[in-house]
Order: structure tokens, then C-alpha cells, then sequence
């Protein structure tokens, strides 16, 4: 393992802690609480404050805040967290906050991609190996479930989640839940099948595709309630862990899937 080295324009707060290997680049800023795990690097005046946890091997690249406080008129200053799992990217000027309830925590996951000027706001949950695209903005308490991809300058409202294994097209506004393994665009959005590809090259097989194929008919073809998609789900695809899964989104949707 090679030495943690910290450029001699940086500023790391001596209660600060860093792993082993861990980079800090010139006019770069660490706070006190904040923990930095093994070989992470952290670009040039790089912001990283609050009660922030980053994992091992990820790379914060220039001018990213990290673990600041939320923009929330409610957050009266009491200690919350920011945790971001390993191997994940923080591109330039990308900002990720705080969450506002005591005690409370925003998590981005590991493998992720967060592209540049993408906004993870308070209390959001980020699951593992999702790519947000350049300028992103998600409102607080949003849920982004792993292997997600959302295109570039979308906007996402408070409360949303965005299911497992859905690609969400470029400048869309998303004000409702969307669905596991869908794929959506637009303003509002309009839903255009299974993430196929995707799926395929995350190794699902082709009868789990199909089904969900023949899934995705039943709730968005056929005229249904969503409480009568979801029966119909699982009277006709029972046994399908993909499938369970999309009726239980549907079913635990506080906002309604987009249609």
C-alpha cells in the first residue's frame, strides 16, 4: 500500500481520520468528523465536511462538496450523517448532503457514479452501482434502488423512488415512483418497456425477461387499477422473484408509478 500523502495546500483538521493510501490533492478541505477510508482519493479543493463517512477506493474529483449541511429551512444543526460506500466516483462540482432529522443519514452505495454537478440531497438513499448522470437534481427523502441509471438533467421530486435495474432518460421530470426494471422519459414521462438491454447484460435470464415482459403488459396495457395489476401478477407470474418484487414496489407506492 503506498502512504497517505496530503498536498501541502490542503487543509485536514487533525481530528479528521484517514484510512491507509488515502490522496488529498491541493486547496482541498476535511473537516473533523469526517472519515475517509483506504486509497480514496480526493481532487483538488474538494470540500469534504459534516459527519461524512467515505469508503475505501472511491475518487472525489475536483471542486465536489461532500457532507454538507441540507437545504432544508427545517434542519436545526443537530448531528446527522453522509455515508458513501467503496469504490464509488463523485465527479466535479457534484454536491451530496447531510440529512436534516437527528441522528438521521444519506446514503449513497458502493460502485456508484455520480457525474458532475448531480445534486444527492438530505435523507436520500442511493443503492449500489447506480450512475447518475451530469446535473441530476433529486429533492430530499428520495430512494434510488441499485443498479439504476437516470439521465442527465433530470429532476426528481421528494419522496420518489426509482426502482432496481430502470433507466430513466435525459431532462426528464419524475414526480411519481418508477417502476423495477422499466425504462422511462420525458416531461412528464412516458414509459417504453422492460430495460431489456440492460438487463440482459446484467445477466438475467430470458425467461426472467419474458416474464417481466408479460408483467409489464398486465400493469401498463391493460387498463388496470394498480391494486388489480398487482393481483393479476401474482395470480398469473407467481413464483417469479422478479415479478414479487414489482408487485411490491407497486403496492408500497406512496406517490403512484409514473405511466
Amino acid at each position: 500500500m503506498t502512504a497517505t500523502r496530503i498536498h501541502p495546500a490542503a487543509h485536514v483538521d487533525e481530528r479528521a481520520h484517514l484510512g491507509v493510501g488515502v490522496h488529498v490533492g491541493p486547496g482541498a478541505v476535511i473537516g473533523p468528523d469526517v472519515r475517509i477510508g483506504d486509497r480514496t482519493e480526493i481532487g483538488s479543493h474538494v470540500l469534504v465536511t459534516g459527519r461524512t463517512t467515505l469508503g475505501a477506493d472511491c475518487v472525489v474529483h475536483h471542486g465536489a462538496a461532500v457532507g454538507g449541511p441540507p437545504q432544508d429551512l427545517k434542519y436545526a444543526g443537530a448531528p446527522s450523517y453522509l455515508v458513501v460506500g467503496d469504490h464509488t466516483v463523485i465527479r466535479e462540482f457534484a454536491t451530496l448532503h447531510v440529512a436534516t432529522e437527528p441522528e438521521g443519514t444519506t446514503r449513497v452505495g458502493s460502485h456508484c457514479l455520480i457525474m458532475a454537478y448531480a445534486h444527492v440531497a438530505h435523507d436520500c438513499v442511493v443503492g449500489d452501482r447506480v450512475i447518475l448522470a451530469n446535473a441530476v437534481q433529486m429533492a430530499g427523502v428520495v430512494t434510488v434502488e441499485d443498479w439504476a441509471i437516470v439521465g442527465g438533467a433530470t429532476v426528481i421530486h421528494q419522496f420518489v423512488r426509482i426502482g432496481r435495474h430502470s433507466m430513466i432518460g435525459g431532462g426528464s421530470r419524475i414526480a411519481q415512483d418508477v417502476a423495477p426494471y422499466t425504462k422511462t422519459a420525458g416531461s412528464p414521462p412516458r414509459n417504453a418497456g422492460i430495460n431489456t438491454i440492460g438487463l440482459e447484460r446484467r445477466g438475467f435470464s430470458r425467461e426472467a425477461i419474458a416474464a417481466l415482459e408479460r408483467a409489464y403488459r398486465i400493469v401498463y396495457r391493460q387498463g388496470l387499477t394498480a391494486a388489480d395489476a398487482v393481483a393479476r401478477l401474482r395470480a398469473e407470474l407467481a413464483g417469479v422473484p422478479e415479478v414479487e418484487h414489482l408487485a411490491r414496489f407497486i403496492e408500497t407506492s406512496v406517490r403512484g408509478i409514473t405511466r
